[in-house]
C-alpha cells in the first residue's frame, strides 16, 4: 500500500497526460502531491522529509512548466529528485558518517559493515544513474515517450533494483541464521 501510495502522484499525472496533455498533468501532479501531504498528515501528524523535499521539486519545476508552458521543467523533475536522494545519502555518510539506508532499514535486518557501506554506494549510484536515465529519454525521445518511461521504465527499474537488492541481502540474512 506505501507503493501505491508513494506512485499516486505519477499514476495521476500519467492519466492526465494521456487525456488532457502536459500541463493539466503537471497540475495534477502538484495537486496530487499536495493531497498526498495532507493525507499524511492527518493519519500521522507528521510528514517525512523526503515527502517534503517532492513537494518542493513538484512546485518549483511543475510551477515553471506551468507559469512559462515549457515542458522542459517538469521532465528535470525526476532528475533533480534523483540526484538530490543520491547526494543526501552521499553528503550525509561523507560528511556526518550516518548510513541512511542503514538508518532506515536497521530495525528489520541486520548487516555485517562492510554489506551496509556496498548498500549506501548501490542507491547512490542508482539515484545517479537513473537521473541520467530520465534526461536522456527526455532529450531522446518524445514528451509521449517520456511519460511512458516515467511510469513503466522509472517505476520498473526501481522495482528490479530493489528486487536485486533483496536477493543479495537473502545471503547474508541467510548467513545469520545459520550462526
Amino acid at each position: 500500500m506505501k507503493f501505491l501510495f508513494d506512485i499516486f502522484p505519477v499514476v495521476l499525472f500519467f492519466v492526465a497526460f494521456k487525456i488532457y496533455g502536459i500541463y493539466v498533468a503537471t497540475a495534477v501532479a502538484i495537486a496530487a502531491t499536495f493531497l498526498q501531504i495532507g493525507w499524511t498528515w492527518l493519519r500521522h501528524r507528521k510528514v517525512d522529509n523526503l515527502l517534503w523535499a517532492t513537494l518542493a521539486v513538484i512546485v518549483v519545476f511543475g510551477g515553471a512548466t506551468l507559469v512559462l508552458q515549457d515542458e522542459t521543467f517538469i521532465k528535470w523533475k525526476p532528475t533533480v529528485l534523483y540526484w538530490l536522494f543520491a547526494t543526501v545519502l552521499a553528503v550525509s555518510a561523507l560528511a556526518f558518517r550516518k548510513n541512511l539506508i542503514r538508518a532506515m532499514m536497521e530495525t528489520q535486518v541486520t548487516l555485517p559493515e562492510t554489506v551496509w557501506g556496498r548498500l549506501l554506494a548501490s542507491w547512490i549510484v542508482f539515484f545517479a544513474l537513473m537521473g541520467v536515465l530520465n534526461l536522456a529519454v527526455a532529450y531522446n525521445f518524445s514528451t509521449d515517450a517520456w511519460v511512458n518511461f516515467k511510469l513503466f521504465g522509472g517505476i520498473g527499474l526501481m522495482l528490479a533494483f530493489i528486487v536485486l537488492q533483496a536477493l543479495l541481502l537473502a545471503r547474508h540474512i541467510e548467513d545469520k541464521k545459520a550462526e
